[in-house]
């Protein structure tokens, strides 16, 4: 019977903790008009949660991602573009609520110093690994002399 509890109990939990993000767009804040809720949808994807990490803001249960899901729907109802709202939030709480900043201005650092520093790194590999390898071949051996060579082959007994 414990068993049985346990499983059940487990099985709700974690079907609600799947349907956390499902849930995070509460009905009062669905638009009538589907083509403008498709939009503010497509549009909260793109914006970051400034509270949680990694979570744009319609997968967010945060008080500040609500109202910005209200903000983002209340610039469409104003007759405001996508780019528009983007633009109008991103002025108000700055570029860090932007999945993908511009690349532009100090935000170009960001954007290739990731790749530089691999491309670096795989030629100082490249040239490391050339280093070790003539290394390891060791000093050139010099030829023996004739007297260095009888005297191995004596040793040798041939």
């Amino acid at each position: 019977m414990l068993r049985k509890t346990l499983l059940v109990v487990t099985l709700v939990l974690s079907a609600l903790i799947s349907l956390g993000p499902a849930l995070a767009v509460q009905p009062d804040e669905i638009m009538k008009d589907p083509a403008l809720e498709a939009r503010a949808r497509e549009i909260s994807k793109v914006l970051r949660c400034p509270v949680c990490q990694g979570e744009n803001i319609d997968d967010s249960n945060a008080e500040v991602s609500r109202d910005l899901r209200l903000l983002v729907r209340e610039r469409l109802k104003a007759g405001d573009t996508n780019s528009q709202v983007i633009d109008y939030i991103t002025a108000r709480y700055g570029e860090y609520v932007l999945f993908e900043p511009e690349k532009r201005g100090a935000n170009l650092l960001l954007w290739y110093l990731g790749p530089a520093a691999l491309i670096v790194a795989l030629i100082g590999g490249f040239f490391y690994v050339r280093s070790r390898r003539v290394a390891s071949d060791g000093p050139a051996q010099p030829d023996l002399s004739d007297e260095e060579r009888k005297r191995l082959e004596e040793l040798m007994g041939e």
